[in-house]
């Protein structure tokens, strides 16, 4: 059996009563919290212990789960600064995306795993489309399964409307969806999973949304979906459809507990009552919808009707970072700024939607998303002792208003450690970087795309 201790830290257990033990302890046996408690832990605990971790001036929390990202995009940063959504796409993703090969695939997610365990995420949810190359998908798997972290890929598919190169017919979308569960999903003590990823409402035709719906609910998976992220998407569903996002789902009876709606920008009154009706999920990427100027989600009135809501970083390509430290902070200005409401969101608001809600999202509500005995070992550990932070008042705050990623000090995922003292233990950091621009630089001269840095 292996055992850690973590003792004199401030234990941010987001369980259903925002308890804080300061100070504090969270014992660790195998992948499970086996106890957390307030002050000294019991003398024949430290004795146990393999691994004693002194967390003084730290803050103790949940892993946060990182619940939308596209991890391909660690090699697009900053390619088309401001431009609205549709044209981002075309300038910068498209052209790019269309040639990436495995190799590139493996090494852009590798930098995005690492990435996120920088921010403090110990799951990711990576809506992963580019399968140009159908070993992208193997090879994103691959960094994860390497990496250590808790990872979800939702495998994304156009059927109409969309760029050619990315486009699939239903039978080619449920062959490798069937291939993909057969290889990697459930892997690792459950640490590696599959569900279903359409695109965007107006690239996926009625019949594929629906039988891809129902084989998700045979094969007890989710749908993860672009939602009203942009004013215009919404007009070309409803000029198309008479439809806007939410209804269209609602019609297909693709819409319950098990569905994920992406940004969820642009929702009516009635489609934020079929969101709460049916249980459906919100994943809210604040950055990333100011970065496209694409506007500000309802999230207190969702928050209000018992949606639950989740928060992901949104690609690098369109944020430029996937630091979710940075996430929390941003999730509550916003909406402050929005709604001028100082107390619209507080940050045990924030620290719930990023851990709890992230666990919904990803499917694991029982396993993740707070420090209870029995969950799973997914813990992050937060440097307090800095002058950005300190003298720190209430650590929740801190954590959402002083805090970024250079702070996150320890990063523990099932129990094994992936990162101690700020250093990544699952690979050579210095080489991967290496790597990653090395394989960057002929990826963007295979897709003709020139850096112009003036």
């Amino acid at each position: 059996m292996s055992t850690i201790l973590i003792e004199n830290g401030a234990i941010v257990t987001v369980n259903d009563n925002d308890e804080i033990h300061s100070p504090g302890y969270v014992w660790v046996e195998n992948d499970r919290i086996a106890a957390v408690g307030a002050g000294s832990p019991p003398e024949e605990l430290r004795t146990r212990a393999e691994t004693v971790i002194n967390a003084n001036l730290m803050a103790v929390m949940p892993g946060m789960v990182n619940a939308h990202t596209h991890l391909f995009q660690t090699f697009l940063r900053g390619l088309a600064d401001d431009k609205p959504l549709l044209q981002w796409l075309e300038s910068a993703i498209w052209p790019v995306a269309r040639v990436l090969q495995k190799e590139e695939a493996y090494l852009s997610g590798m930098l995005g795993m690492v990435e996120n365990v920088r921010s403090g995420c110990t799951a990711v949810n990576d809506h992963h489309y580019v399968h140009t190359e159908p070993a992208n998908d193997d090879a994103i798997f691959r960094a994860a399964e390497e990496a250590g972290l808790r990872f979800m890929m939702a495998r994304g598919w156009a059927d109409m409307n969309y760029h050619e190169a990315f486009k699939e017919t239903p039978d080619h979308i449920v062959k490798e969806m069937a291939r993909l569960r057969e290889t990697w999903h459930g892997k690792h003590q459950n640490r590696l999973r599959l569900q279903f990823g359409p695109l965007i409402p107006w690239g996926c035709s009625d019949e594929t949304m629906t039988r891809t719906f129902l084989l998700a609910k045979e094969w007890g998976m989710g749908t993860h979906i672009h939602v009203a992220e942009s004013r215009a998407e919404v007009q070309i569903d409803l000029d198309k459809r008479g439809l806007r996002h939410v209804e269209w789902l609602d019609s297909l009876g693709a819409l319950d507990s098990s569905v994920q709606l992406v940004h969820s920008v642009w929702l009516s009154d009635e489609e934020l009552r079929m969101i709460a009706q049916h249980g459906a999920i919100v994943v809210h990427c604040p950055v990333a919808n100011m970065y496209l100027a694409s506007g500000v989600a309802r999230i207190p009135e969702m928050l209000d009707l018992g949606i639950s809501v989740a928060l992901g970083t949104d690609g690098p390509g369109s944020n430029n970072s996937q630091d979710m430290m940075e996430v929390l902070k941003t999730t509550a200005l916003l909406q402050k700024v929005h709604t001028l409401n100082a107390m619209i969101l507080l940050p045990e608001d924030v620290l719930r939607m990023a851990c709890r809600g992230g666990a919904e999202a990803f499917g694991l509500p029982n396993d993740i998303g707070s420090l209870e005995v029995g969950k799973k070992a997914d813990i992050t550990l937060v440097d307090l002792n800095t002058p950005f932070a300190m003298p720190v008042h209430r650590v929740p705050s801190a954590l959402v208003y002083n805090i970024n990623a250079r702070e996150v000090d320890t990063v523990i995922v099932n129990g094994k450690i992936l990162m101690r003292h700020k250093k990544i233990l699952f690979v050579d950091e210095d080489a991967l970087l290496r790597e990653a621009r090395s394989a960057c630089a002929g990826l963007f001269k295979r897709a003709g795309v020139e850096i112009n840095e003036q």
